[in-house]
């Protein structure tokens, strides 16, 4: 299927859809999250008004309806929340050297088709173009043995490292947010991955 890219005001008309992707497929494992299409379309202003911002979507046209079944974002960390740059900061690398790959969420039945591929290659030239050297993204942390980890469950890592991305135990970040079932948001540790300059 192909990828489309959109940036700046282009977002507009796709922001309620994305935003109600970002939802759905954040409650599965190992995201657990409990959140609302209104937080995810407010978090996505931010690639909108980025004028460096890369949104990637994958549409599913029937007729008339187009439905977005997957996207994946990335910007420049400088522009990115302070709870990102901050690991960087403190290890002595330079966000201005940095771009940041935000989440990509894509539908179970789309899944297996080299997308998760062609968002990578996206945004990494993307980065390129920008003369960004570095680029990354992080990953929530969760134990081998979580309660709610299905059986049939693929780790991510191998593809990660096959494109040639370092897992940092060094750079983390915290997050709060509510899992499903729970009534109150917790903590939760996401570690950076990193090709680039400062991979090793």
């Amino acid at each position: 299927m192909d990828i489309k890219t959109v940036t700046g005001p282009g977002l507009d008309p796709w922001l309620g859809r994305v935003a109600s992707l970002r939802t759905t497929v954040f409650r599965e494992y190992p995201y657990l999250y409990d959140g609302n299409a209104a937080y995810e379309r407010d978090y996505l202003q931010t690639y909108r008004d980025c004028p460096e911002a890369i949104v990637l979507l994958v549409v599913d046209e029937d007729g008339d309806d187009e439905t977005v079944v997957g996207a994946s974002t990335g910007l420049p960390l400088v522009a990115a929340d302070p709870a990102f740059r901050q690991p960087f900061e403190a290890a002595g690398i330079d966000p201005a050297a940095v771009f940041y790959f935000g989440e990509s969420v894509l539908l179970p039945e789309y899944r297996g088709r080299g997308i998760g591929h062609g968002f990578f290659d996206l945004r990494e030239d993307h980065a390129a173009k920008l003369g960004l050297p570095i680029t990354t993204f992080c990953a929530v942390d969760r134990p081998a043995d979580h309660p709610k980890r299905p059986t049939d469950y693929r780790s991510l890592d191998p593809f990660w490292t096959g494109r040639g991305y370092v897992k940092r135990p060094d750079l983390q970040a915290v997050f709060d947010w509510k899992d499903l079932g729970q009534a109150e948001e917790t903590p939760h540790t996401l570690t950076f991955w990193l090709r680039g300059g400062f991979s090793s």
